[in-house]
């Protein structure tokens, strides 16, 4: 399935969601986008060059009633899903010693779970077709931890688990699902939260010594989602520019 694809992807406002999106529909895929707030799809909706075929909802993805709510709002608007792009993620900082359980869960709620109620939801939308695809963004930082990021970093290591376990369930009815692990990628949001010392240091750490992009993890999702990545599932692609090679 190469053309006309209906892509769902959570996060959907934010840099690298965004940048998804656009792409999928400059693809000539529909695409059903969802976000935390109304105002900020309303300016990935502006953005768009396709807006025939973009179709957006708030939704919180922590809630059961929320993703149930979403699929009803994929069922009406395309009648079945094809990809799952769960891109939406909450990364504080934060000393372990001042993490409280409340901080715990709402990190765990949004990165893990969120993307468990996701799958719960969407997959009676894409079972039954003989096809489809989940593509997750992990993190490369559960490849050596992050001392200020201990909840972020033990949801993103739950959602690796998650990934391979849920591969074995659905390849019987052709979905793959895949994890995309970006090393720290620029977006204003992380530029804004992250020390610039610790962005300097990974930059250090790379073989190509340059700040990470969104434009940097679009073409890995792309393939993820089309016919050349039929026979891939389970796996851990890392998008860092060779800090960590496995």
């Amino acid at each position: 399935m190469e053309r006309g694809r209906v892509v769902l992807i959570t996060g959907a406002a934010g840099c690298m969601g965004a940048l998804f999106a656009k792409r999928f529909l400059a693809h000539g895929d529909r695409v059903i986008a969802t976000d935390t707030t109304d105002e900020a799809l309303a300016k990935l909706a502006d953005g768009s060059a396709d807006g025939a075929k973009l179709f957006t909802l708030a939704a919180d993805i922590s809630d059961e009633a929320s993703c149930a709510k979403l699929a009803a709002f994929a069922l009406a608007k395309a009648g079945h899903v094809d990809v799952l792009v769960n891109c939406a993620g909450f990364f504080p900082t934060q000393a372990f010693t001042e993490m409280s359980l409340a901080d715990w869960n709402k990190v765990i709620g949004i990165n893990l779970t969120g993307v468990f109620l996701m799958v719960k939801a969407i997959l009676p939308l894409m079972a039954g077709r003989g096809w489809g695809r989940i593509i997750n963004i992990g993190s490369g930082s559960t490849f050596d931890g992050v001392d200020t990021q201990v909840h972020y970093v033990a949801a993103k290591a739950g959602v690796l688990g998650l990934s391979r376990s849920l591969a074995r369930v659905v390849g019987k009815d052709g979905i793959t699902v895949n994890l995309v692990a970006p090393g720290l990628t620029m977006t204003p949001a992380v530029a804004k939260a992250m020390p610039p010392e610790m962005v300097q240091a990974q930059v250090k750490a790379r073989a190509i010594q340059r700040d990470e992009t969104g434009e940097d993890l679009v073409g890995t999702v792309v393939f993820l989602a089309s016919p050349d990545a039929d026979f891939m599932s389970g796996q851990t692609l890392n998008i860092d520019g060779g800090k960590h090679m496995l």
